[in-house]
């Protein structure tokens, strides 16, 4: 398996709500309100093309005990059911993503390598492929796949809205839920009809010292002049392909 450290992957960060791992069904207690929010969230994100930008901050406990932080900024492109690409920058080095309906392309932009592994036509199925073959840990998975208020959802047993605040001069609706054991969710979505996220906090109280995972999001076109020419990947003059060990080499 390719160290996707080395790589410098920025998209690396705490797993998502669904897609990390499979949980325990249960039938979560929902306020009327947090889920119509969820709702028009979901009606938006599922929107045939769109762009956003987020900022991501993933808090750890450092080897001393020091609380250490790790920034990223990621641009997003998608085009539904089978384009998406993704540009990091931040504390690594800066990494792209390209999926074109049929192979998914990583590049580390510093260091002038990459890797492209076939995965299935939707983009719910390369992030769940992404995820198995990379270890690939998308945090904002959740919100790009085929269903997104229900796989914000997923292991959930509780949601109610806090209060409203404004963020950036737009009305958001604070949104509380938690999913078992030891996560909590904190989401923020503009108060309107779009219910586009604005913030995310991910906080993991079963893990030592609570580490979190910080996301805000900004930029948000729902109608974005996309072509295929924005989901290809074309190597770079002097790139050096790193090819991922087979399922039989593996077992060796």
């Amino acid at each position: 398996m390719v160290a996707f450290a080395a790589f410098g992957l920025g998209v690396l960060a705490l797993p998502s709500a669904a897609l990390a791992a499979e949980k325990k069904a249960a039938k979560p207690t929902i306020s009327e309100e947090a889920s119509k929010a969820l709702l028009d969230m979901g009606k938006s994100l599922l929107s045939p093309q769109m762009s956003f930008k987020v900022q991501t901050i993933r808090i750890y406990p450092g080897p001393e005990g020091e609380t250490l932080h790790i920034v990223h900024t990621i641009d997003v492109k998608v085009r539904r059911p089978d384009r998406m690409q993704a540009s990091v920058t931040g504390d690594d080095d800066p990494v792209k993503l390209f999926y074109d309906g049929t192979n998914l392309s990583l590049i580390n932009v510093a260091a002038n390598k990459y890797t492209v592994i076939p995965v299935p036509n939707t983009i719910q199925g390369m992030l769940e492929t992404a995820m198995g073959k990379l270890h690939l840990d998308f945090p904002l998975a959740d919100f790009l796949t085929e269903a997104p208020n229900k796989a914000f959802l997923t292991g959930v047993t509780s949601g109610k809205v806090i209060n409203t605040v404004n963020i950036d001069g737009t009305p958001a609706k604070h949104l509380y839920f938690d999913q078992p054991p030891g996560i909590s969710l904190e989401l923020w979505v503009e108060d309107n009809d779009k219910a586009l996220p604005r913030r995310l906090i991910v906080t993991y109280t079963n893990l030592p010292d609570s580490p979190s995972f910080i996301a805000m999001f900004s930029d948000w076109n729902l109608s974005p002049n996309l072509t295929d020419a924005d989901f290809q990947f074309i190597p770079p003059a002097g790139a050096t392909k790193i090819e991922l060990p087979t399922a039989a080499a593996a077992s060796h």
